[in-house]
């Protein structure tokens, strides 16, 4: 029958031995995964090992270009005509920090519109929006302070057989999403 001696260790030897991987993690956690991650490189060793550039990636995709695009810190204003198509429904956005006011009137050209202004948060991929007002009208006005970072704007639809205009007037801390 074989014997097997295990090894018991000391209280100190335990604590050594956590203390070393806690130390390996932090070690680990600066300069790795902050600069890969999140481009965070407090140390400069993520940026010269490369690792920035996989966060500079992400941060560049096709899917996100926008939502991580630099917001415009000037007070704009627009003056935008779009057209629905008949029987079609059209979105138009704005991408937006946190707390970023937005002031807009919109109306058509006499036909009613069913209409959705929401926002929908930078980087989720759920499908998550969060609806602002919704009507059927053919004209709104308002302003909204932005309760997160990412695209807000309207959803409108139109019933009638006619392509419908809608004048867009926009003015606020805003980047034009279309």
């Amino acid at each position: 029958m074989n014997q097997f001696n295990m090894p018991v260790h000391s209280t100190t030897t335990l604590i050594k031995a956590f203390a070393m991987a806690l130390l390996v993690a932090i070690t680990l956690l600066i300069t790795c995964i902050l600069p890969a991650e999140y481009n965070i490189d407090p140390t400069g060793i993520g940026k010269a090992l490369g690792l920035t550039a996989i966060a500079e990636a992400s941060e560049n995709s096709p899917t996100s270009i926008v939502d991580r695009g630099k917001q415009n810190d000037l007070l704009r204003t627009d003056n935008i005509e779009i057209i629905i198509p008949a029987g079609k429904g059209l979105e138009y956005k704005l991408y937006m920090d946190k707390h970023a006011h937005v002031a807009y009137e919109w109306q058509t050209d006499g036909e009613v519109l069913y209409f959705d202004f929401h926002g929908e948060p930078a980087g989720d991929t759920t499908g998550y929006f969060e609806s602002f007002s919704i009507a059927t009208t053919n004209s709104m006005q308002g302003s909204l302070t932005t309760p997160f970072k990412g695209s807000h704007g309207w959803y409108w639809r139109n019933k009638t057989q006619q392509p419908v205009t809608v004048s867009l007037s926009i003015k606020g801390y805003y980047t034009i999403k279309g």
